[in-house]
């Protein structure tokens, strides 16, 4: 009987940007990852409300003792991403008011020292994130951090054309970890970030 093989296929990666000022380091990416142009991806489109995992108490995600929520979605699509199993934005499952409620009562413990938004994709889910992080304002100020993991450079983020929304959970967060996910650039000896 012949073997049968399958291979899997890369997504094939493009620089929509080319030419484009104001983008940040690293990038384009030369292949590693997509490019996206000002206002290119709007999460208030392309978000479906869907939550890849939450985890409490733990402190891989940033300084602290910490909250992570994971949200589903991607479309830079790294080489090598650690999470791509969430870059479908249909991955896992819907975002509710109980989860909320849940993330605020977790976050209420004093030994918290704050949450952390990664994915898939945080920026391109602001549907979601833009009211937690104003309900977590409005419970706590800034007694609780708020961090971000992101595939965009703050310089993108900044940039003319970007979607307002992106700006606004920008505004709305305290750290904030920049740009796309280089294989050809891992150092596993930096902290809070691969590349």
């Amino acid at each position: 009987m012949p073997e049968l093989h399958t291979t899997k296929s890369e997504p094939k990666r493009h620089d929509f940007a080319a030419g484009e000022t104001g983008r940040g380091p690293s990038v384009p990416s030369n292949g590693l990852a997509n490019d996206p142009k000002a206002g290119q991806w709007d999460g208030r489109r392309m978000s479906k409300r869907m939550i890849a995992d939450y985890k409490t108490f733990i402190v891989t995600d940033g300084e602290g003792v910490r909250n992570s929520l994971y949200v589903s979605g991607c479309p830079f699509h790294c080489v090598d991403c650690f999470n791509a199993s969430i870059w479908d934005f249909q991955a896992g499952h819907e975002y509710t008011q109980k989860l909320e409620d849940k993330i605020i009562e977790d976050l209420k413990a004093p030994w918290v020292q704050g949450i952390t938004f990664l994915g898939g994709e945080p920026f391109l889910n602001t549907p979601v994130l833009v009211p937690l992080a104003q309900r977590i304002r409005q419970e706590f100020g800034h007694t609780k951090d708020i961090w971000s993991w992101t595939g965009y450079t703050w310089e993108e983020l900044m940039r003319p054309g970007e979607t307002p929304d992106k700006l606004e959970l920008l505004h709305l967060i305290d750290i904030l970890v920049d740009g796309r996910y280089l294989r050809d650039q891992k150092d596993s000896l930096l902290q809070f970030r691969g590349s």
